[in-house]
């Protein structure tokens, strides 16, 4: 099974408890017929002629592009499935995830925020799956997001998910509503982390993350 609805809610829960949930209303609806009628009126409003071959077809195309992918990530029921194993080789090093590729949208303008994420974890019990690690960030990606709260909700899942403390989220993005609107300044881009436990607690293993991120 690829997802599992039953683990989104608790993260959902979890994220709710903690403030750091993006801002819903509980009414997600997989609705292609009406989005894209709501985004036929823009287009018209804008100007296309939407009698045209080339445009015509163009609402529904964006309606499914929001609700299959930019914004799938607002649907519980698609969280993935986190293959969790026992630490039976009682592993207690970092394990790290670098390069994650980062692709979501600004709720602010719904310009793209396109770049990479670095994830580490020291395991106590369990160990994940390794590609669970970039599935749980894209999940969160595939929202309204900004860069804070997607580096904060995928920081307290994996916690969760995980269950320890040891865990570093570290993302550098570039964002489209700095680059094509507003400044335009296309060289800029943001950075953010959210260390916890021994990456937050334990100085050389900060400096041991860091040093990998940063390779």
């Amino acid at each position: 099974m690829k997802y599992d609805a039953e683990l989104g809610q608790q993260v959902h829960n979890h994220l709710i408890e903690l403030g750091v949930e993006t801002p819903m209303n509980g009414g997600y609806e997989h609705n292609v017929g009406f989005i894209g009628m709501k985004f036929y009126d823009i287009m018209e409003k804008l100007g296309c002629d939407m009698d045209d071959d080339s445009m015509r077809d163009s609402p529904n195309r964006v309606a499914t592009m929001f609700l299959d992918e930019l914004f799938s990530g607002m649907d519980y029921e698609k969280f993935p499935r986190c293959t969790i194993f026992e630490n039976k080789m009682n592993f207690d090093s970092m394990v790290v995830q670098k390069n994650i590729i980062v692709k979501s949208v600004c709720e602010h303008h719904f310009q793209t925020i396109y770049g990479k994420c670095h994830v580490a974890y020291i395991p106590t019990g369990n160990v994940i799956g390794l590609s669970k690690l970039n599935r749980v960030v894209n999940f969160f990606a595939r929202r309204p997001q900004v860069q804070e709260r997607l580096t904060e909700q995928a920081y307290r899942a994996l916690q969760l998910i995980l269950d320890t403390d040891n865990v570093a989220v570290y993302m550098e993005c570039d964002h489209f509503c700095v680059k094509a609107r507003g400044v335009e300044d296309v060289n800029s881009s943001m950075v953010t982390s959210r260390l916890g436990g021994a990456f937050f607690d334990i100085p050389q293993a900060r400096a041991e993350f860091m040093s990998i991120v940063n390779d």
